[in-house]
């Protein structure tokens, strides 16, 4: 029993497409996997139940990138075939069943919209992400013995949706105080070396003794394995959002110029706050994200809101 199971470029659409190779993997036991995605997300897949191979697609001119994968998986029969990209090169693999997102449910939350590949809209499978023994004990290490931490991810992947360092401190001293629903609580601090210079301030800002700087520190299973040992996440709209989600901490998602309905972080405890303005308010029509220039569309969302929704969600689970 084979499956190929091809999925996104970047780390969050990779995460919320998780949910369905999981079932798979559980409708077929010893199913020998093998993995198409974008080199970023890459890494998610490393302990995937039955992983044969992880086909790394770097994007090429001419969308040669496709012809990659074609030559890597043409010579095998496919029992499973899911394309969440929905490419047509697998249209051309022989093949047993095959799904493909296609253009369906384009107004629903990206996991919703997973699912109903499977027929599963209403009960759509949980992003799912698998761990070894070396992650766990990499997180072990990293995050050490004491009281309950606070995971921050305060980069995104453009500048507009990114919630100031500075509300970020605010937020985290009021959580942390003596009178905080997490006392002396520690902050972890988690993107990748190269969003480091967007973190420096909120780095700069925590106490050395009470900061966990995971910066460019860890692989992506091994972010995940850390995550899981945090009491709360809060963060912008990122693929971190999503592995704290998937990792089953509380989640706050910050949101702005981007839409929570197709991207709120999804799982029991999680929320995805904005300011008063809606995703159609604050976003213009020529905003230019690739323009260092443009304006904050984050500014809308005060210290205050973010910190009444983190105590409700952490009154929830019982913190």
């Amino acid at each position: 029993m084979r499956i190929l199971f091809v999925t996104a470029t970047r780390v969050g659409d990779a995460v919320l497409s998780t949910g369905v190779l999981a079932r798979l993997v559980e409708q077929n036991p010893g199913a020998r996997v093998t993995v198409a995605c974008g080199p970023a997300a890459a890494g998610l897949f490393e302990a995937a139940p039955g992983l044969e191979r992880i086909i790394v697609l770097d994007k090429r001119r001419f969308k040669a990138h496709w012809l990659k994968m074609w030559l890597a998986t043409v010579g095998q029969f496919w029992d499973h075939v899911v394309d969440m990209r929905n490419s047509p090169i697998t249209y051309l693999l022989a093949h047993r069943h095959g799904w493909r997102v296609g253009r369906r449910l384009l107004d629903t939350h990206r996991v919703v919209r997973n699912g109903a590949i499977l027929g599963l809209a209403e009960t759509p499978p949980l992003p799912t992400l698998w761990l070894d023994d070396q992650h766990e004990a990499r997180a072990r290490a990293l995050m050490g013995e004491g009281g309950p931490i606070i995971a921050a991810g305060p980069v995104a992947n453009w500048r507009a949706k990114t919630w100031a360092a500075a509300r970020f401190l605010d937020l985290f001293r009021r959580l942390t105080r003596d009178d905080g629903p997490l006392p002396g609580a520690r902050i972890a601090v988690f993107g990748s070396a190269t969003e480091r210079p967007q973190a420096e301030t909120l780095l700069a800002g925590i106490a050395p003794c009470n900061r966990i700087d995971l910066m460019g520190m860890v692989s992506l299973l091994e972010l995940y394995a850390c995550l899981k040992r945090t009491a709360l996440f809060v963060g912008n709209d990122s693929g971190l959002m999503h592995m704290a989600a998937a990792a089953g901490v509380p989640t706050i998602g910050l949101f702005g110029p981007s839409r929570e309905d197709l991207y709120a972080p999804w799982g029991e405890h999680c929320r995805a706050v904005r300011g008063d303005q809606s995703y159609d308010e604050i976003f213009p029509e020529d905003y230019d994200h690739r323009n260092p220039d443009q304006p904050d569309l984050m500014a809308g969302l005060s210290v205050d809101r973010v910190e009444a929704e983190t105590k409700a969600l952490l009154r929830e689970v019982g913190l």
